[in-house]
């Protein structure tokens, strides 16, 4: 994905204020061998781009007076109550160096698992992303889990995850990524039924 940025020569309260009211969001690049640069971007746009799930997990075109360079979306600020973005993090990549980044994961399945297709039970997903590391060339925009022999009473844990080659988990922790079980009240209905028909054999 690409980004469009200005460069940014003022600073400070006054100078960021200015920039927003002129449809600009305040940003800075920091990361590499270069010094942190103060940047620029259009607020319109970047509002859009951040509802994109890719533009929070993908290695993103950042072009400045006409250079570009890889960043990774790495903060951003938004007002607590107005859909206004306040100001932006990147971070520059290496092609060389492991990043460290956390990628959404995709339930994929779901309807064909034992679980729901034959038990009519609810999944639950523990988490909803994950922690990984690898090369800039390798990252995955989403990591897709696997529903489909998941069964009730079972769970899918971080080991079970076929991860994308190049690409590994930072945790050293087994997580548990999903669970499957019985709704409450349908669990009690069937307890329910043979006291029923005990008491009308009485």
């Amino acid at each position: 994905m690409k980004v469009i940025a200005f460069p940014r020569k003022e600073q400070g309260t006054g100078a960021s204020r200015r920039l927003r009211n002129a449809g600009q969001t305040p940003a800075i690049v920091y990361g590499g061998t270069a010094a942190p640069l103060n940047i620029a971007l259009d607020h319109n746009a970047l509002y859009h781009a951040l509802k994109k799930e890719a533009f929070h997990s993908s290695i993103l075109d950042l072009e400045i007076d006409g250079k570009v360079e890889q960043v990774l979306l790495r903060d951003f600020q938004v007002h607590a109550y107005k859909q206004l973005v306040l100001h932006v993090d990147f971070q520059r990549v290496d092609a060389s160096q492991k990043i460290h980044v956390k990628v959404p994961l995709h339930f994929v399945n779901a309807e064909i698992s034992p679980a729901v297709k034959l038990a009519s039970g609810i999944i639950s997903h523990v988490i909803t992303e994950l922690d990984i590391s690898c090369l800039p060339k390798d990252l995955p925009e989403f990591v897709s889990v696997d529903l489909s022999k998941l069964e009730v009473g079972h769970s899918i844990h971080l080991a079970d995850l076929q991860l994308p080659n190049g690409v590994t988990a930072v945790s050293q922790e087994n997580l548990t990524v999903a669970t499957a079980s019985v709704p409450a009240g349908k669990v009690e209905a069937e307890g329910e039924a043979p006291a029923a028909g005990d008491a009308e054999a009485k």
